[in-house]
């Protein structure tokens, strides 16, 4: 077993074993993938300060999202197609977080439904869902998300339109995969990956099919995605869908601060600056470059998180250092999982609160509510002067 001492270790062996239009579809963004490669460069512009002769015992990452007990503040974001990573990946990623600590975010177009990872969990996790049009749908959605306990909805507000990702168009992406002759030949080589796929009942989207009117089979779904989508969402239909679930709502996808000052109006719990991981409007800035702005707008009228880049402890960090009260990941989890399973997921953890808690204590604080934008070192032009 190799030694993992990073999310670039765990990324490599994902690499591995994973088919290659399932790595491509977490590995990729829109267009020429400039916003999904300074999601993460951006971080990198922000310094840290070292800070020497503090008192660094008992220290302590835990804290609260939308007034949960989180171990640190990390939740896994939403991610379509996680069980195509790995043979029911979305249980085994769910199972990961409710043992460490940390909230699971079920994307609707999952692999395994809502019932199964209630079926396999002990907590509350956290549902997300997109801006459809059929009302009948989100209703009967909604009520599955209440049965299975979860205690909170995230709404994708960033998805009206799919943006291009040259590479899911090239590989065919579908689940589960098209035989082509590319597919078989690449497929011949992921042995293990092949060998888990066979034992699970779960290989298609557990959430749509046999639920949404007229989708009996993958066949069929691509139409009913085509068509679901509401290209018509405004804010009132936002407060609509908030109102048709009745609880705790994240809205996920703001990049705008008048977008910003529009969900904390409505009520929202919390806002995600999210930009989607890169994978929709490519030649929009990062999403740490837009928090700082944001947080001014906003951050004392609703609770702001942050999505997209995050690959480090130092990333959750410096993220929580400019005002974020949450961060979310994507790939670090995806790329654990791939990797190695739910073992795979909560080494990733385990590398991300290693990182945290070590680059807090360098940094002079040991508690990660005492965090603030004095430990950092950031360029004056960071947010950009644009005409």
């Amino acid at each position: 077993m190799p030694v993992i001492t990073s999310i670039d270790d765990l990324k490599r062996i994902y690499k591995r074993r994973t088919p290659k239009m399932f790595y491509d579809y977490a590995e990729t963004g829109s267009w020429t993938e400039q916003t999904f490669r300074e999601n993460t460069s951006d971080f990198d512009q922000i310094r840290l300060r070292q800070r020497v002769a503090v008192d660094m015992t008992n220290r302590t990452t835990k804290t609260q999202m939308i007034g949960q007990d989180v171990a640190m503040p990390v939740a896994l974001a939403p991610v379509g197609l996680t069980g195509m990573q790995c043979a029911d990946g979305e249980i085994k990623a769910a199972k990961a977080a409710e043992k460490f600590g940390v909230p699971f975010t079920l994307s609707t177009l999952s692999i395994c439904s809502i019932e199964d990872v209630a079926e396999n969990t002990t907590k509350p996790f956290w549902f997300q869902v997109y801006t459809l049009r059929d009302d009948d749908f989100m209703r009967r959605l909604f009520d599955r998300a209440r049965d299975a306990g979860c205690s909170a909805i995230v709404i994708t507000l960033d998805l009206q339109v799919q943006g291009q990702r040259h590479k899911d168009l090239k590989n065919g992406l579908s689940a589960p995969p098209k035989l082509t002759m590319a597919s078989i030949a690449n497929l011949a080589t992921k042995w293990s990956w092949g060998l888990q796929m066979l034992q699970t009942k779960r290989r298609t989207f557990g959430n749509v099919i046999g639920h949404a009117k007229g989708v009996s089979d993958p066949s069929s779904l691509s139409s009913w995605i085509a068509e679901a989508f509401d290209h018509a969402l405004d804010w009132k239909r936002v407060a609509e869908l908030m109102k048709m679930w009745g609880g705790k709502v994240i809205l996920k996808g703001i990049m705008d601060v008048e977008d910003a000052k529009m969900a904390a109006k409505l009520g929202a719990d919390a806002i995600v600056v999210s930009n989607h991981g890169g994978r929709q409007l490519d030649g929009a800035l990062s999403s740490i470059r837009m928090l700082p702005a944001i947080i001014d707008a906003v951050g004392d009228k609703v609770e702001v998180h942050l999505d997209s880049g995050i690959r480090s402890g130092q990333d959750v960090l410096k993220a929580m250092a400019m005002g974020a009260k949450g961060t979310y990941i994507g790939r670090a989890f995806v790329y654990g999982l791939g990797a190695m399973g739910e073992k795979g997921v909560t080494t990733a953890l385990n590398v991300i609160h290693k990182e945290l808690d070590t680059t807090m204590a360098l940094c002079g604080k040991r508690d990660i509510h005492d965090v603030g934008r004095d430990i950092l070192l950031v360029p004056k032009d960071f947010q950009g002067s644009w005409a």
